[in-house]
């Protein structure tokens, strides 16, 4: 298919200038030698046809881009050369094949005139297949990243109703407005309505923070603080949280609402599971090279043998891992492993990226 696609422009390409040289040769009022000319321009569009597949692959392999458009151009441009004067070898060895006769006395003298006549021309043929390349490349590319966007999007959605859902779980509110009542029957109304804040605070951020892919760390942080202020209500003393955030990784860029499952997951399968005090530990560092580490810690009772499976992990894991691909492909990493000294650990790790201006925060 692709050959016939390249073959069929290039026959279009030869009959659209042999049209033109009709209509040079009709108001100069000459004859129209149609073989002689139809031998030429098919000649010169076949051979071209015959080295567009190799013109394509260097555009692709040796991109002229803005970051590196030096390297490109020092390299397309004796490649054109090159390219030139093969289209014109070709050109000289099979045109008296077709029956031109128009050949000079030696093969050098012959090659050095239709040099003279269609060198130019050749360049100029294989900068135009290089352009119309990159430009096909960069629409497609443009599209790709319209289609991973939209893409990101409805994940970024799913994981919020996700979170949402957690958060709106029967069980969930019941524990924590039942929390909230006690206090008010204690007459700890100070706490109470800290509570109420905290539980509106949480919500508002799911509802309307809804078009950002990518938070800093200080903004997902402050957003796990009070999802974990109401489940402290819930476990009381039970459920001890420890930061160990290092200052200089809060303005990285971290996927939005990608913590929250990972802390959730803790809870469940580590404070949740144990009837003694617990604690869970949410650290964060930059080690001086290209990535930043977020691992969260708990105490409990560790990861079975095949709870390491993605399948046993549950839904909003194998969502987390969907959203990690989209945004940075395979330059992440999410691992579960049992801790050292026993518990587990959930360890991610992301391009370490800080935001560009405060418009993104």
């Amino acid at each position: 298919m692709k050959w016939l696609l390249i073959f069929g422009c290039w026959t279009l390409f030869g009959l659209f200038f042999l049209s033109q040289s009709y209509i040079q040769q009709a108001y100069a009022g000459r004859p129209f030698e149609w073989k002689r000319l139809l031998a030429v321009w098919m000649c010169s569009a076949y051979l071209w046809a015959l080295l567009t597949p190799m013109v394509l692959y260097l555009a692709r392999r040796f991109p002229i881009e803005l970051k590196n458009w030096r390297r490109g151009f020092l390299f397309h441009l004796p490649a054109s050369v090159l390219f030139s004067l093969v289209e014109l070898l070709g050109f000289v060895l099979v045109t008296p094949l077709v029956g031109l006769p128009w050949m000079r006395q030696t093969f050098t003298s012959t090659y050095v005139a239709v040099f003279v006549i269609d060198f130019h021309w050749d360049l100029l043929t294989y900068w135009a297949i290089l352009s119309i390349t990159q430009v096909l490349d960069y629409y497609r590319k443009y599209q790709e990243r319209k289609l991973l966007a939209s893409r990101l999007e409805t994940q970024l959605a799913q994981a919020q109703l996700g979170a949402l859902k957690m958060q709106l779980h029967p069980h969930f509110l019941f524990n924590t407005l039942n929390a909230i009542v006690v206090l008010v029957r204690k007459e700890s109304n100070r706490e109470a309505a800290e509570m109420l804040t905290g539980l509106s605070e949480l919500l508002r951020h799911v509802l309307e923070d809804t078009g950002k892919q990518e938070v800093t760390l200080k903004q997902e942080i402050e957003f796990l603080e009070r999802y974990l202020e109401i489940e402290q209500v819930r476990f009381r003393d039970r459920l001890r949280v420890r930061l160990a955030v290092h200052e200089e990784t809060l303005d990285a860029l971290v996927p939005n609402l990608i913590l929250q499952p990972l802390v959730e997951n803790a809870i469940r399968h580590g404070i949740g599971k144990s009837a003694t005090a617990g604690f869970i530990e949410i650290g964060a560092r930059h080690d001086g090279r290209e990535t930043l580490t977020i691992e969260i810690r708990d105490d409990g009772q560790g990861f079975a043998p095949d709870a390491l499976d993605s399948k046993n992990l549950g839904i909003g894991i194998a969502n987390t891992r969907a959203r990690l691909r989209g945004l940075y492909g395979d330059d992440q990493k999410l691992e579960f492993r049992t801790g050292e000294m026993g518990g587990a650990v959930a360890s991610l790790t992301i391009p370490f990226r800080l935001r560009r201006n405060a418009s993104e925060g």
